[in-house]
C-alpha cells in the first residue's frame, strides 16, 4: 500500500478531538464525578470537538479561496 490510510487533516482533526476528549474526561474524574462520568464526559467532548477543529482546520484553506483580491487595474477605489 502506497498511500496512506487518512490524510493528513483527517489525522490532525481526529488527533486534537481525541487529545481535547482525554483532557476533558481527565478533569471530569479529578473533580470528583467518578470514572464512568469521565469517561462520558471525555467521549462528549471528542464528539463535539470534531466538528470545531474540523472547521478550525479548514478555515484557513476555504477563506484563502474565497476572499476576493484587490487588483489594482479593476479601480476599485483603494489606494
Amino acid at each position: 500500500m502506497d498511500r496512506s490510510l487518512l490524510s493528513l487533516r483527517a489525522t490532525l482533526v481526529l488527533l486534537l478531538a481525541a487529545l481535547a476528549g482525554v483532557a476533558a474526561g481527565v478533569l471530569a474524574t479529578l473533580a470528583g464525578d467518578g470514572a464512568a462520568r469521565g469517561a462520558l464526559c471525555g467521549l462528549a467532548a471528542a464528539g463535539l470537538a470534531v466538528p470545531f477543529f474540523d472547521r478550525l482546520v479548514a478555515a484557513e484553506d476555504t477563506e484563502a479561496r474565497q476572499l476576493p483580491r484587490a487588483d489594482v487595474e479593476a479601480g476599485d477605489g483603494r489606494g
